[in-house]
């Protein structure tokens, strides 16, 4: 993990199917580098969210 990182949820599209998916990220466009990367072209971003931690 990178210093400065935060917990971030992406909700996403993959292959019809709504998931949420946890991301270790310093931004929330870097959580959607991320995730992108990892799922490729099937992927269709819907929200990210900052995890708030209590």
């Amino acid at each position: 993990m990178k210093c400065g990182a935060k917990c971030f949820t992406v909700q996403a599209e993959i292959n019809g199917e709504m998931q949420t998916i946890p991301v270790s990220a310093r931004t929330s466009i870097q959580a959607r580098k991320v995730v992108r990367l990892e799922y490729g072209e099937q992927l269709k971003v819907i929200a990210v969210q900052l995890k708030q931690m209590s």
